[in-house]
């Protein structure tokens, strides 16, 4: 998932690597909705989309794994 919050004193990106894109869809959806959830005061200096960008990846160890 990307992340930009532009009109920052440095455009911000961030990115997150999920293991499927419907997990990906689900934190964005949790991310989207806690913004919404943030006083207008907050949303009128930050802006902010997320994107979730599937693609074919070289395998990363530990991705998958659980109880980490």
């Amino acid at each position: 998932m990307l992340m930009s919050m532009p009109n920052q004193p440095s455009v911000k990106y961030n990115a997150f690597i999920y293991s499927s894109e419907e997990e990906c869809l689900a934190v964005k959806k949790e991310y989207n909705a806690t913004y919404h959830n943030r006083p207008q005061s907050y949303k009128n200096s930050v802006v902010t989309e997320a994107f979730c960008v599937p693609f074919d990846s070289f395998p990363i160890i530990g991705l998958n794994q659980s109880g980490a």
